[in-house]
C-alpha cells in the first residue's frame, strides 16, 4: 500500500483535522506488559532523526511504526512496546518535532514529523521550557512522549499569539498556555 500524507493544515477545518486524529489507530501499548526488556539499540536524535545502530532509518513508513509504540515511563525512559517484548530508546530531546502549527476554529492543530495531527488541549498540553534567552516549546502528544516545535512552529505559534494579544499565550481546547518559560 503506498502512503499518501494527510492534506496541508491549511486547507483543512477543525473537524477533518478531528476526523483524521480519530482516524489515526494505534495499538494499545499502555495494556501491555511484556516480561522480555532488552535494548533497541535506537536513538532518536533532538533534530527528529531515528537512529539503528548509528545507521539513520531513512524508511518513513518504519519510523512511523515505531512511533506508534512508544511509550515514556513515570522515571523519564523511553520504551518501544509490542505484546511480547519492550525495548529501550534513547531519546535526546522529544520523540517527535512539531512541523507545522494552524489556528482552526479557536483551536490550535499541529502537524508532526510524522505526519500525524494533534490538536493542543486538555489531553495535548504545550509546554514552556529552557528560559527568555532560549526557550523551548513542547507538545504533548501521547503516553508521556512529547513534540518540539521546530523553529518555524514556534515562530508560527508566537505570531498567533502576538495576534491575539501581548501576554504571550495561546488558547486552545478550553485551556490557556503560556509560551514564556517559568
Amino acid at each position: 500500500m503506498v502512503y499518501t500524507p494527510p492534506p496541508e493544515l491549511a486547507g483543512m477545518s477543525l473537524a477533518e483535522i478531528a476526523e483524521a486524529v480519530a482516524e489515526r489507530r494505534l495499538p494499545p501499548v499502555e495494556q501491555w506488559s511484556p516480561d522480555n526488556v532488552d535494548d533497541s539499540h535506537m536513538v532518536i536524535r533532538a533534530d527528529g532523526t531515528w537512529l539503528h545502530d548509528g545507521s539513520p532509518i531513512t524508511r518513513t513508513a518504519m519510523v512511523r511504526a515505531f512511533a506508534g509504540l512508544l511509550n515514556r515511563e513515570d522515571d523519564g525512559s523511553y520504551w518501544l512496546v509490542v505484546p511480547y517484548q519492550k525495548l529501550s530508546i534513547e531519546v535526546e530531546d522529544a520523540c517527535f518535532i512539531a512541523t507545522d502549527v494552524s489556528r482552526k476554529d479557536g483551536d490550535l492543530a499541529f502537524r508532526l514529523n510524522t505526519d500525524e495531527l494533534v490538536v493542543a488541549g486538555p489531553d495535548n498540553p504545550i509546554r514552556a521550557a529552557g528560559d527568555p534567552d532560549q526557550p523551548a516549546l513542547y507538545l504533548h502528544v501521547r503516553r508521556g512522549c512529547e513534540a518540539r516545535l521546530n523553529r518555524s512552529t514556534y515562530e508560527q505559534l508566537a505570531q498567533i499569539a502576538l495576534a491575539e494579544g501581548e501576554d504571550w499565550t495561546v488558547t486552545s481546547g478550553g485551556e490557556t498556555f503560556s509560551l514564556v518559560p517559568k
